[in-house]
């Protein structure tokens, strides 16, 4: 068979446009970042030094090569670096992390060695990388010549070429600081780290602010009462927060953004979109957080509550929101045992409503929250008087693990023993809360202590009473911060989703949360 005559076509990289290290000019100021005041407040040198570099330099002052700007998703990182080169006035070159990754071998190095060329040629300036961690992961040993090992040397061979002072910023944006080369963060190369943390009451209230203006609001907005509401949320999420409230306004033919469809928004993106469910599992769901509710209102150190609600979204037939009245970085022995009260208070009230033999799987994850927390309290805090003040590794011993498995046992016994206790006191507020919720279907905390107590009741000595329940960070970590009780109707794992491991008890808040099973009779 005669050999081709057609020519062999060597590949070779895909030909790039010769604009494409053009820089911008940002237009965006400090003023318009909210939420991280810190971040800011190291951030400004980096501004001023641009600007005016003598004033550093004639003092034998030297600025950091690189800035590297770590933190969760959505809190501002990339538009911090934009704000940093709009203070100063400095053209801004953006990448990509992911955009120096090419199957052929030598192309990512040479789209630095270009972006480099390029800000040398327009200093002062910035070169912004985002999502560096797609460029810059660590190294291992069997990567001896690829293309993403090549790339990231490249990056670190510009960044000590470059004089000091020379006028050329580079920073740097990751969710997973950890994940990158040590190389690229000793001093010489990114040596200032800025966290940009997710934001505080203070901050939540900025930014609703900022999203919420030029928009029609309803006079019964109240920001800062929202921002109370929103633990956890970064400002990418408090931003379709408002998105989705002016969605639901024009959905509904309102005028303006107001309280209700704001909060209305808020349980669309934590638990999703209503749903229709049989009379029985309604009245069962009742019962269920009626008893949360009740265990929050007179339990001393729960957080307070927001509402109680059937109304069932995504994998919950409901749920009791707790907030936290103010932000918080630790939590007392007291706030635990009161979370694992209150985790309690669903299964209880179905007990001693329904019977024992009547109790369904809503519980699921609010026993796992409870477990989840006890063993945190025992293992991690030390808060055992058989354990003692210990905090026992991941390495025990036989008799230390059985120790531990008795100890939690015994503290989730005598806490679902004082919650049936409670409940048991209190059955006719749980029987006319449940008959409200069934009525109504979502009440508030005015609400709920009008019902029982009348207008003018007295202080409550728990959550109810509007700060016992302080705040703090809540133990089982928490879905986006905010507490939620309920019975949800599908498998456990949306527990899960809402509960991650109890080592984040040190978060700003907690959530309470319950997974029905599948098969449960209720969610028929």
């Amino acid at each position: 068979m005669p050999a081709s005559t057609h020519p062999v076509v060597p590949l070779r990289p895909p030909a790039r446009p010769a604009q494409e290290n053009l820089p911008e000019r940002s237009v965006k100021k400090f003023k318009d970042v909210k939420g991280c005041d810190e971040a800011i407040a190291e951030l400004k040198e980096i501004a001023e030094y641009l600007k005016s570099p003598d004033k550093f330099t004639r003092l034998g002052g030297k600025l950091p090569k690189g800035v590297l700007l770590t933190g969760p998703p959505g809190t501002g990182k990339t538009l911090l670096a934009r704000a940093v080169a709009g203070e100063a006035g400095v053209p801004f070159f953006y990448k990509a992390g992911s955009e120096f990754d090419e199957m052929f071998v030598g192309v990512g190095s040479r789209r630095v060695r270009a972006l480099f060329a390029a800000a040398k040629k327009k200093a002062p300036c910035i070169i912004f990388i985002d999502e560096i961690d797609a460029m810059g992961g660590k190294r291992t040993n069997w990567e001896s010549s690829g293309g993403s090992r090549k790339t990231l040397n490249q990056l670190l061979t510009d960044m000590d070429g470059f004089e000091e002072n020379s006028g050329v910023v580079v920073m740097a944006a990751t969710n997973l600081p950890e994940l990158l080369d040590s190389a690229l963060t000793r001093p010489g190369r990114f040596d200032r780290q800025v966290a940009v943390t997710l934001p505080d009451v203070r901050g939540r209230q900025q930014i609703l602010e900022l999203y919420l203006a030029g928009k029609p609001v309803a006079a019964d907005v109240d920001t800062e009462l929202l921002a109370r509401r929103t633990p956890g949320f970064s400002g990418a999420e408090l931003a379709n927060l408002v998105n989705e409230s002016a969605l639901l306004a024009a959905r509904h033919d309102r005028d303006a953004v107001s309280a209700q469809l704001l909060d209305e928004a808020r349980d669309k993106i934590l638990m999703g979109t209503p749903r229709i469910i049989a009379q029985e599992a309604r009245r069962l769901t009742a019962y269920h957080e009626g008893g949360h509710a009740l265990v929050a209102l007179y339990t001393a150190g729960a957080k307070p509550i927001h509402k109680a609600t059937i109304v069932p979204r995504g994998h919950a037939l409901g749920m009791v929101s707790q907030v936290p009245d103010k932000d918080e970085y630790s939590t007392t022995r007291q706030q635990m045992m009161a979370h694992i009260d209150v985790c309690m208070g669903g299964k209880a009230a179905e007990e001693l409503i329904f019977g024992e033999d009547q109790v369904t799987s809503g519980a699921t994850s609010d026993l796992r929250q409870a477990t989840r927390m006890a063993r945190h309290m025992v293992v991690d805090c030390g808060m055992s008087d058989r354990i003692g003040p210990v905090a026992v590794g991941e390495e025990q011993s036989p008799s230390t693990r059985q120790a531990v498995d008795d100890e939690v046992q015994a503290m989730l016994k005598a806490a679902y023993q004082r919650v049936v206790s409670l409940l048991r006191e209190k059955e006719g507020e749980l029987h006319r809360l449940a008959q409200a919720l069934l009525q109504d279907e979502t009440l508030t905390l005015a609400e709920i202590k009008s019902l029982l107590m009348g207008r003018d009741g007295a202080e409550l000595p728990g959550g109810g009473g509007g700060g016992g329940g302080g705040g703090g960070g809540g133990g089982s970590g928490g879905w986006r911060g905010v507490g939620v009780a309920g019975a949800a109707a599908a498998a456990d794992s949306a527990g899960d989703a809402a509960a991650p491991a109890a080592a984040a008890a040190s978060a700003a808040a907690s959530s309470v949360a319950s997974a029905a099973a599948a098969d449960a009779p209720a969610a028929a």
